[in-house]
C-alpha cells in the first residue's frame, strides 16, 4: 500500500468518523420520506382529503356499509336449509363437526332447524326469509353471497378482520383506506362517517372505523343521534362566527409554524380538522334537517314511527350524505348475537332494519344514485346450524359460525339479481365459490377504482395494505 493509498484510506475513515451523524440523518430522512414525512414539510394549507383519481375507472363513488353487529343467522335469513328438518333434535356425525370453530357449544350440540319460511323473490328467484318482506321487493337489485367465510370466531377479532383485514389492533379500516386512496368530494363534511343504532355497542368499538397508522384525517367520524352530530360543534354562547373564524385563523398560523419546524403529518391533519369543523358548523344542520324530505320519503324509511325510527333516520342520512359527496358511510346496528331465543330476537332486529334497508335501496335507485353508490349488508360471521341453550327456561339460539355466512352487495358496479356461492346441505361449510373477507375487501376497493395490491402505505419499514397478503376480486359479482 502506497502512502497515497494510505492517505485516501485515512481520509475516508476521517470522513466517516466526522460525518457519521450526517450520513445517519440522511438515511433517516430517506426512511421517513418513504412514509410520507419530510424535513421539508408539505404545504399545511393543502387539503389532505382533496379528490384524487383511482388506479382505474371507478363504478362507485361512495360506499354505504350496513354493518349488522353480532353475526346475523344466514340459516334463518338468506340460506335455506330444509335438510336441517331431518336432523332436528339430533347430533350431527363427528365427521361433519370435528373441524368446526365453536365459541360456546360443543360439536355434539343438537341441530336446530329453522322456523322460517323461504320463497323465491323477484324475477331472479333469490330465496329470502319471511322475516325480510321488504328486502324481498329488492331481490333483483342485490347480489347475495352465500359462501362468505372468515377465520375469527369471536366478535372483536372477527369485526376487526372484516373491517381492517387483520385481527390485530392498530390497522386502518376499509373506510380509512378508501378515503386515503380517493379523498372526498365534499369540503364541508367528513369523508368517512359512522352512524349507530340498536341495543349494543360494537365489540371492537372504534377499532371498526379507526385510521390505524394512517394520518388521523382518515379516521371515521361518529355522528350522534341527537343534539350536535359531533360534540362541541356549536359555538359557545356569546361566540360569533366571526370570532370563531379569527380564533381558528390564529391557531392555524401557529400550527403552520410548528409544521414547518418539525414536518409532522399529524399537525397538517389537525389544521384540516379545525377547518373542516368550522365548515361543518354551517353544513351539518342542513344535512340533519330531515323536515325538508317529503312525507312519503319519511314514511318509506319509517322515520316517524317505531321500531324503525333510529335506524331509518340513519339510512336516510346515509343517502343525504352520499348526495353531498361523503365517500364512506358506515351504519352499525346491534345486537344480532342471538345465543338464545333466536326467532324472537331475530324478528326484533329484522322489524327494525328490513324496511329502512329496502327504502335506502329504492331511494338511491329512483334518484339515480344506486349506480354510483355501493351498498354492503352483513355481519362479522354467521350462526351454527346446531342450537344453543344459554338458559334452560329460554328457547334455543345459535352459536358463532365463521365457516360460512351470507352477505349482500348492491349498486356501484355489482351485477344484481344473482346468488354467488353455495354451502353444504347443513349450512356448516362452503361447498362452492368460497369468498373470504379479504376477497370482499378487494372487491369493494375495485368498485371504487382502487387496486387493493397497489393501495399501500409505508409504515415501520413495510408496505401495508387492507387485504394483507391475500384477497382476490370477486369477478362474478361485477357488472
Amino acid at each position: 500500500m502506497t502512502h497515497e493509498d494510505l492517505d485516501q484510506l485515512l481520509a475516508r475513515r476521517d470522513f466517516l468518523r466526522q460525518c457519521a451523524g450526517g450520513i445517519g440523518t440522511m438515511a433517516l430522512a430517506r426512511l421517513l420520506s418513504v412514509e410520507g414525512r419530510s424535513a421539508v414539510p408539505q404545504q399545511p394549507h393543502v387539503n389532505p382529503l382533496r379528490f384524487r383519481p383511482g388506479h382505474f375507472e371507478a363504478k362507485a363513488r361512495s360506499v354505504i356499509v350496513l354493518f349488522m353487529l353480532g353475526g346475523p343467522s344466514h340459516i334463518d335469513l338468506y340460506d335455506p336449509k330444509p335438510a336441517l328438518q331431518r336432523w332436528h333434535g339430533s347430533a350431527l356425525p363427528e365427521s361433519l363437526t370435528k373441524d368446526l370453530k365453536l365459541a360456546f357449544i360443543k360439536p355434539s350440540a343438537k341441530v336446530l332447524a329453522s322456523g322460517r319460511q323461504f320463497k323465491p323473490c323477484g324475477r331472479s328467484g333469490i330465496e329470502l326469509s319471511d322475516y325480510l318482506p321488504h328486502l324481498a321487493s329488492c331481490a333483483d337489485d342485490i347480489c347475495l353471497i352465500r359462501s362468505m367465510h372468515t377465520e375469527a370466531f369471536n366478535h372483536h377479532p372477527a369485526q376487526s378482520l372484516l373491517m381492517s383485514g387483520t385481527t390485530q389492533f392498530g390497522r386502518p379500516t376499509i373506510g380509512s383506506w378508501a378515503t386515503y386512496g380517493l379523498g372526498c368530494e365534499s369540503e364541508s363534511l367528513p369523508a368517512f362517517v359512522v352512524l349507530a343504532s340498536g341495543d349494543s355497542v360494537s365489540s371492537a368499538g372504534s377499532n371498526n372505523w379507526s385510521c390505524g397508522f394512517l394520518p388521523s384525517t382518515y379516521q371515521g367520524v361518529p355522528f350522534a343521534n341527537a343534539g350536535d352530530p359531533v360534540p362541541y360543534l356549536s359555538n359557545l354562547p356569546g361566540v360569533s362566527r366571526t370570532m370563531q373564524r379569527d380564533r381558528l385563523e390564529a391557531i392555524r398560523k401557529m400550527n403552520e409554524l410548528h409544521q414547518r419546524e418539525i414536518g409532522d403529518l399529524e399537525i397538517a391533519s389537525r389544521i384540516y380538522s379545525y377547518e373542516l369543523a368550522f365548515r361543518m358548523q354551517a353544513a351539518a344542520p342542513e344535512l340533519l334537517d330531515l323536515s325538508k324530505e317529503s312525507a312519503a320519503t319519511l314514511t318509506m324509511y319509517g322515520v316517524n314511527q317505531e321500531p324503525t325510527h333510529a335506524y331509518g333516520a340513519n339510512c336516510l342520512l346515509a343517502r343525504r350524505m352520499v348526495e353531498r359527496g361523503v365517500r364512506f358511510v358506515m351504519l352499525t346496528h346491534g345486537n344480532w348475537d342471538d345465543h338464545a331465543n333466536i326467532d324472537k330476537r331475530l324478528k326484533k332486529n329484522c322489524d327494525i332494519t328490513d324496511r329502512p334497508t329496502a327504502a335506502l335501496l329504492k331511494d338511491l335507485k329512483q334518484r339515480g344514485l344506486l349506480e354510483s353508490t355501493l351498498v354492503v349488508w352483513g355481519g362479522e360471521f354467521g350462526r351454527t346450524p346446531m342450537g344453543e341453550l344459554e338458559r334452560l327456561e329460554e328457547p334455543a339460539g345459535r352459536d358463532h359460525h365463521p365457516n360460512c355466512f351470507s352477505m349482500w352487495l348492491a349498486g356501484g358496479g355489482i351485477r344484481p339479481g344473482q346468488v354467488i356461492g353455495k354451502t353444504d346441505e347443513m349450512g356448516l361449510n362452503v361447498a362452492e365459490d368460497g369468498v373470504h373477507v379479504h376477497d370482499l375487501q378487494a372487491t369493494l376497493l375495485h368498485c371504487l377504482g382502487l387496486d387493493h395490491k397497489r393501495l399501500t402505505y409505508r409504515h415501520m419499514g413495510r408496505d401495508f395494505r387492507l387485504t394483507d397478503v391475500g384477497g382476490e376480486v370477486i369477478r362474478k359479482a361485477l357488472v
